[in-house]
């Protein structure tokens, strides 16, 4: 039997360009507080991580510059498209994020806004490095190079 792909589990925003800016060294999945407004529009895909990040600020962590389209319907009970949103984490992956970014320099890059199959908001972080020019010349050889086999294969098998 087939199974049902569930209608509440989608993705909203996928920050694409992650991987091309940054080595991911390791990801985890953080809940975001929301208000009706955002998810309500949300719901509609009207939103966009690319430019956002994450940051640990007083012992939490937030997501800043994340946008969400305002929702018409909601008036002036509305939101703030480019507010700073909080994100849940454990204590245990707070101090882990804590000492990546503090001593070892890395980025919390968000890749991934999604509903899950509850139907709710869910972001995945990546924890990485960026990545210098010689390295994104590097990715970018390699992609092009397996692109130019699958080519060479296709046609010779």
């Amino acid at each position: 039997m087939a199974q049902k792909s569930d209608p509440n589990s989608k993705i909203i925003a996928e920050n694409r360009r992650a991987r091309f800016d940054y080595a991911i060294e390791s990801d985890l999945e953080a809940g975001i507080i929301l208000t009706g407004s955002e998810v309500k529009s949300l719901r509609t895909g009207q939103s966009n991580i690319a430019e956002s990040y994450a940051s640990v600020e007083g012992g939490e962590l937030w997501l800043i510059n994340g946008y969400i389209a305002s929702y018409k319907q909601a008036g002036i009970f509305g939101h703030e498209e480019r507010r700073r949103r909080k994100l849940l984490v454990s204590k245990k992956e707070l101090s882990r994020l804590w000492n990546a970014v503090g001593r070892e320099g890395m980025t919390i890059v968000p890749m991934l806004m999604y509903f899950n199959d509850r139907g709710i908001v869910k972001l995945k972080l990546g924890i990485a490095k960026g990545k210098k020019l010689a390295d994104k010349r590097a990715t970018e050889a390699k992609r092009d190079w397996d692109r130019q086999k699958q080519r060479l294969l296709k046609q010779g098998g």
